[in-house]
């Protein structure tokens, strides 16, 4: 089954359709809807018949589309549900009670890397390094425990894609922090998690599979004009301002100068917090490696970006995976998952 043609519906949000057929003059890559249209037309190169649907509040759209168009594997693009972010893991519980094989991670696996608590406890249990942390709900007090020493680091606690991240998010200062944590409450809506900041290189490293793991090269974050004052860390202008990428020469590629024996630890590393977060897929594993060479896991991100050319996409590609073979092994993998997989 897993190397026929299939019929695929594409799950996407309804504001991120992408144009069918593209309009002469529209560059896809400076558009909102990119990493959707990548998928979709790649897919339909590869011979897949693909029916796109724009998901927002209503899952009875899905429900009509499996019933009437019956296709054998939706592609999960999906990143909240009417939208909350964390919803995401309901809609695939959805797709599997409606016995429809899906890519990407299983609900299992969003719930717990989603919830930077939970996967820090789990990652902690199992021996993977992290950075000491405190979470901090809606209209609780803030106190900081003595051995959360500063520097901290402070996000919200179920955001992605550097939602709420800013250089003021590193504080040093009791007064700071706690001013910190009510930003986080009052702009972002969400619980606060006050974390170690530790000091070093910012690392991802792609993993694809279920049970069998592949890892990919190790890919690195480059700051390379950022002020001697800055803190190196992936706010949200530094992931999605392509002036400020510009002004001060942030890039990512593959880790440079690190021994094939650091890497490979990592990579090691990586598979095992993969493991210990029950993900499935593929996902990106976020690490920072320290002034002393120790590695830590900052937090695991199932079904990451994979746009063409992007760090997953391009990490796989280092790793001899085209991004079409790319995103047929992510299709077999959702064709070979099961939800007893993890019973």
């Amino acid at each position: 089954m897993s190397g026929g043609k299939l019929r695929v519906l594409a799950l996407v949000h309804r504001h991120l359709v992408p144009p069918d057929p593209l309009p002469e003059g529209i560059d896809p890559v400076s558009e909102p809807w990119r990493t959707e249209y990548d998928v979709i037309s790649t897919l339909k190169g590869l011979g897949h018949e693909v029916l796109t649907l724009g998901v927002h509040d209503d899952l009875g759209e899905l429900r009509r589309a499996n019933f009437e168009w019956k296709p054998q594997i939706a592609f999960n693009l999906l990143e909240g549900f009417d939208d909350v972010t964390i919803f995401d893991q309901n809609v695939v519980s959805h797709l599997e009670l409606l016995k429809l094989a899906y890519t990407g991670c299983n609900p299992r696996g969003l719930l717990l890397s989603r919830d930077k608590s939970l996967s820090k406890k789990l990652l902690a249990y199992h021996r993977i390094p992290v950075p000491e942390f405190e979470v901090y709900r809606v209209g609780r007090p803030v106190r900081r425990p003595k051995r959360l020493a500063f520097p901290l680091i402070v996000k919200p606690l179920t955001q992605e894609a550097s939602v709420g991240i800013s250089q003021a998010s590193v504080v040093d200062t009791d007064e700071k922090f706690i001013e910190r944590v009510n930003f986080v409450h009052q702009s972002i809506g969400t619980a606060a998690i006050a974390e170690q900041y530790i000091e070093g290189r910012e690392l991802y490293v792609g993993i694809l599979g279920n049970q069998a793991l592949q890892s990919f090269p190790v890919w690195e974050l480059f700051f390379t004009n950022m002020p001697a004052d800055a803190r190196r860390i992936a706010t949200d202008r530094v992931k999605w301002s392509v002036k400020y990428q510009e002004k001060y020469g942030i890039e990512s590629g593959p880790a440079k100068d690190l021994p094939d024996a650091v890497c490979e630890k990592i990579q090691h590393t990586c598979k095992r917090a993969y493991r210990a977060l029950e993900l499935s897929g593929y996902a990106r594993i976020d690490l920072r490696l320290d002034n002393d060479g120790r590695i830590w896991v900052l937090e695991a991100n199932p079904n990451p970006q994979i746009a063409r050319g992007e760090d997953f996409a391009a990490s796989a590609e280092k790793a001899g995976l085209s991004y079409d073979a790319l995103l047929q092994r992510i299709l077999n993998l959702g064709l070979r998952w099961s939800p007893e997989n993890l019973a």
